[in-house]
Order: structure tokens, then sequence, then C-alpha cells
């Protein structure tokens, strides 16, 4: 036995959901009193293992029902080929291996990928969740990590300084299915940071520090109201989950009471067969109510809880907010305060969702959304856009930028009336919805990849890939525009970026501006396109401007669009 087993001791740090502001696991810190544990656990997989097994009973001395996770290193894995020993030790402090994640923590130098993929895989066989610690300051192969799919992602707050790596870091695992959390959080700033990336939890100092008594309460700064919220198409449900309480499907009434009345902070009780799969839903104030009836812990205390229990709704892990709110509607308005279980693919229950965390959460959003659209068009403004910009910059993925605008707008306005004006500009507005695939809901408008803003007056921006330019420019450029009877004409100019051409939005606005200027000089209803880093562009509408000859020309309304061919001019200015 090794001496340091008899002074060995534990800290509890929360894993804060940053959109509930919940505690959403505790991660279980070896705090020794004399010696290098840590140092003697890498060197040997036995004391590693051993060091697990003590942090699950650490916690279950401790009584606390949120989830955990426990820190193995990866050599541990591969020589070990799974944990059979930390198995033991959950199923003997009563836990499920589904309600313990394994933080895997580097080196990964010299460990063989494939006995520790292996290994990997006969954790998820046991039962047990796999999350890849200290990836950004440790020394974690990005093959290696795909090829392990963990169920979450823990990057070191140092990457906060690098907001396009933590971006890129989320997309990756929203395509694995995992959550991404950053620790070491110390500032309101990183915070922020991990906020504003993508980043759905969080720990460090900032949120509760580690502590011998699991925390209850932590601290959450209040989100700015000038953030720019990360614009997903619908919030992933896996952003407002909560630890479940669970219990064995034959759990008895009074087992289940003795739960609720000791936790008041759980709302309800799932019952979940031996494969961790829901199979009853208790609901606290319907439960506690029919036990404080008369007779009624006489006639329930000893019988089992399923009976007074419901069919539990379930979402599975992928689903957004608003399949949620489905689940919700559909449950009859007796259960509109239940628990929703979230489930992963084999059916076990991973958490539980709150009805007043999504509607509070969807409720935010929606404000944010609405104080950034343009009260005329009610489209989005230019972050939406710009946001989006950056967002596939970090993806890697080539798209297309446009910036359209009405032909001499001042003189329409000054000639047909600022109403005509406004009318004019709705329904430009309308036509790129429309191009788009319909109304943006306040979100830029988009069918697969199209979005549309309103960045004022008449100039609007259109996000899209470069292959559904063509369509875009018809619908558009070949409408009959018109206000107050005066015929108008519209200018597109387009910037198509490929990977690696432009760092960031800014950079590829500076791109589209000389071609704006460009559309801008050609008469009728012009489209200039360039390239992003290359020289010169591409006039596909519009031609040369022709002087007036005769006096009281007007430059508004030039008659019908004019096509001019693919005539490439080399202007050395994109």
């Amino acid at each position: 036995m090794h001496s340091w087993t008899d002074t060995l001791r534990f800290a509890f740090q929360p894993v804060v959901n940053l959109t509930t502001g919940a505690v959403a696991a505790l991660e279980i810190l070896a705090r020794p009193e004399t010696g290098d544990v840590l140092a003697e656990a890498r060197r040997d997989p036995g004391v590693d293992v051993r060091l697990a097994g003590a942090a699950v009973r650490a916690a279950a001395r401790r009584e606390t029902l949120l989830p955990l996770h426990v820190n193995v290193f990866a050599g541990t894995l591969a020589d070990l080929g799974g944990l059979p020993t930390l198995y033991d030790a959950v199923r003997e402090t009563g836990r499920m291996p589904w309600e313990v994640t394994v933080d895997v923590c580097p080196p990964y130098a010299h460990v063989p990928p494939r006995a520790l993929l292996e290994a990997v895989s006969t954790l998820r066989g046991q039962g047990f969740r796999v999350c890849a610690d200290g990836v950004g300051d440790g020394d974690l192969p990005l093959r290696l990590l795909t090829d392990m799919a963990p169920e979450l992602v823990k990057l070191d707050a140092s990457l906060l300084a690098r907001p396009a790596a933590v971006r890129a870091m989320r997309t990756l695992c929203d395509g694995l299915g995992a959550l991404l959390a950053v620790e070491g959080v110390e500032t309101e700033t990183q915070c922020a940071a991990a906020r504003a990336a993508g980043a759905q939890l969080a720990q460090g100092e900032l949120l509760a520090p580690p502590a011998r008594v699991p925390a209850t309460d932590v601290y959450v700064p209040v989100r700015s109201p000038d953030a720019v919220p990360v614009s997903r198409p619908g919030p992933s449900v896996r952003e407002f989950v909560r630890p479940a309480a669970l219990l064995p499907a034959t759990a008895s009434a009074g087992q289940v009471r003795a739960l609720l009345t000791g936790a008041p902070e759980v709302s309800g009780v799932l019952l979940v067969d031996r494969a961790g799969v829901p199979v009853r839903s208790v609901h606290r104030s319907r439960f506690l109510l029919s036990m404080s009836g008369r007779y009624g812990h006489a006639l329930y205390a000893d019988r089992p809880a399923a009976r007074l229990g419901d069919p539990p709704r379930t979402v599975g892990a992928d689903a957004t907010a608003w399949e949620v709110l489905d689940v919700v509607a559909d449950g009859g308005r007796a259960r509109t305060s239940d628990d929703v279980a979230v489930v992963d693919g084999s059916g076990r229950c991973v958490g539980v969702v709150r009805l007043a965390d999504l509607v509070r959460a969807l409720a935010e959003s929606r404000v944010e959304e609405a104080a950034g659209l343009n009260p005329l068009t009610r489209l989005p403004g230019s972050d939406a856009i710009t946001g989006e910009v950056d967002r596939r910059i970090a993806d890697g993925r080539a798209f297309a930028l446009s910036w359209l605008d009405v032909d001499h707008f001042k003189q329409v306005n000054d000639g047909a009336g600022f109403a005509a004006g406004d009318e004019l500009i709705r329904g430009v507005g309308r036509a790129l919805q429309r191009a788009a695939g319909g109304p943006s809901g306040g979100r830029p408008a988009a069918v697969g990849t199209m979005c549309v803003g309103h960045i004022g007056g008449d100039d609007f921006l259109v996000l899209g890939d470069p292959d559904g330019l063509a369509p875009l420019a018809a619908s558009v450029l070949d409408a009959p525009w018109s206000a107050g009877g005066r015929p108008v004409t519209l200018s597109l100019a387009t910037v198509v970026c490929e990977p690696g051409s432009v760092v960031d939005h800014r950079e590829a606005a500076a791109c589209l501006a000389p071609l704006k200027k460009a559309a801008k000089a050609l008469h009728g209803a012009s489209w200039v396109v360039g390239r992003a880093g290359m020289p010169g562009h591409e006039v596909r509408r519009g031609s040369e401007p022709v002087a007036p000859t005769g006096p009281g020309t007007a430059p508004v309304g030039h008659g019908p669009a004019e096509t001019a061919g693919c005539v490439v001019v080399e202007t050395g200015q994109d």
C-alpha cells in the first residue's frame, strides 16, 4: 500500500453550464498532503486507476447527486485497455457508469493510438463517457481527437486569446456531437470570450474554485447586453442539459420521497432500467402531493414509485431547443412543468432539460435578435452577416460575399419622395429574402448557406456559396424596379473568397469595396465579380456608361438592364 493513500484528500470543482448558470458536473481533483501522487500516477497505471476509484468513493461520501469527472492519463488507458477497477468502484458506490465522465489527460506522446482507441471503446462499452482534456495546451493530435469522438472537449483558457481557433473547435465539436468546455477561466473577460466563441461549459476560479465540499452556488457573469450571440440554426438541447436525479426502476415511493426531501433543488426523478434508459418520470409536486394526502404514506411508501410516475418525455441529444418545445406542447397542460429527459444514441439518460431554462434563453435570443433588425425591412444588420463570415473562415469554407444597392438612391428619394423610396427598399429586401428561401424571422434569412442582411439605407449584404451566385443575381437584377413610376436599376458587387484567402470579415469587406465602386461606374443593372487575393474583376452585367447627349438627361432609369457577357477588366485594385 502506498503511503500517499493515508493522507490523500480530494477537492471538487464545478463544471458550469454557461447558458443556464447551473452546475453540470463536478470534477474530482486529487490533493495529497505530502508527495507528488500525480507524478507517480503518470509513471504507474495501477496507481492512476486506483486514484480514479478513490475519487469516486470520495464523491460518494459527500452524497452528491451530480455527475462526476475523474482524470486518467492517456497512457494508463492504453496500458490497461480499459478501467475495470474504476467500473467496480462506481458500482460499489451505487452510481451508474454513465454518470461518470473519464477525462483523458495528456501527454499523448509515445501512447500507441490503436491501443488508446480500443481502450476508449471499452470504456464506452462499460457505459462511461469520455472527455478529451487539456486540448490546446497539450499534445493531442487532431486526427486522434476526431478518432476518439469524445462526448466533451476541454480547452485550455490560454486558447481564448485566439478566438478563431476556439470557434473552429466549436465547429469540430458540433460535427462530433460533443460539447465544448473551457477550463482555467479566471476573469470575466475570459468568460465573455468563451461565450462569444461558442463554448457551452466552463471551469475556473472565477466561477468556483476547487473546494473540499462540493459547491452548490457558482458565480456566472451576466451576459453583456451588447454581446453578439453565436448564430446557430436553433440552439442545441446540449446547451440546456442539467444533471438528472436517477433511481432504479424498482425504487420504492419511500426512496423517491427521501431523495426529494433531501434535495430541494431536484424538480423530478427519472426511474431508469439497468441500462440507464428512462422508464418512468416522477414529478416533484405531483408526487409529494400524493404522498402527503390522507393515508398517502401508508398506501404508497413501500410500493413501487413507478405507480406514481408518468411515461417519460425524451429527446435525443442532437435535438434543438425548438424540438423540446414541441415535445412539451404535445404532452398536455398538466405536464408542462415536467422535466424532459435527454437521451443518447443508446437511449440512456444523459440529463434533463427544464422548460424555464428554454423559455428564458429563447426569449433573450429573440430580444437580442430584434435589437439588431433593421426597422424598415426586418432584416438583420451587418453583425449577423460578419459573424457568419468569420465562422466560415474559421471552418475553412469557400464563400461569396455580395453588396447590393439602388443606383442613385438619393435622387430616387428626391424625385419620388421618401415613402416611395422606403417601399422600394422593402421590395428589394423581400426579393432578397425570397432568393434566400423565405422570411428570416429575426435571423439572417437563409436556406442552406445563404444569408441576407440590411446594413442601412439602400445597402444590403448577401452571404452564400459561390455556386449560388447566378440565381441570386437573376432574381434581383432581372426584376423591373421602379419608385413613383420612375424606373430604377440595382448594382451588385461580389467577392469570392476561397479558403485561406482572407483572415476575417474586415479583410473580406476591404476586398469588396473596390468591386462595389466598379459596379456603380457601369450603366444599367450591373454585376461585378472579383476574387480575394487576385487582381482584376469580371463584369457579368452592365456596360460602360455613355455620356448624356440631350438636356435634362437624368442618371436615374437608364432602361432595361444590359448584359456585357463576361468582360474581364484588369484594375489591379482588388
